[in-house]
């Protein structure tokens, strides 16, 4: 199911990571598509509230902790800058979803980078 949030669609995912060469963009592809279910995900089951959302943000996140090791492998790491600019992008997400009191720390609670 494509995502219909136009908030979302018009929003270009992790900017900052795909102009810094460290990153490398197969990767960050791969972590924009982790977003991008998220957003399916949150218009299919349309949770009701901040508790059912975060269920769903805990699962994207742990498909980024997965997703360190493609990092690595690219000789790259979810470090300082990749950290924040995913966190951000959980945040963006929840926005659009109307979730504005969402806790960017429990949004990504169950990350390990």
């Amino acid at each position: 199911m494509p995502v219909s949030n136009q908030q979302i669609t018009e929003h270009a995912f992790l900017p900052a990571l795909y102009r810094d060469d460290y990153y490398p963009d197969h990767v960050l592809d791969l972590g924009k598509a982790i977003l991008l279910r998220l957003c399916e995900r949150i218009e299919t089951e349309r949770p009701a509230d901040l508790t059912a959302l975060y269920a769903l943000t805990e699962v994207a996140t742990e498909e980024f902790n997965a997703l360190q090791d493609d990092f690595e492998a690219a000789d790259s790491d979810i470090e300082t800058v990749a950290r924040e600019e995913i966190a951000e992008d959980f945040w963006f997400v929840a926005n659009a979803y109307g979730f504005a009191d969402a806790d960017v720390e429990e949004l990504i609670a169950a990350r390990d980078w």
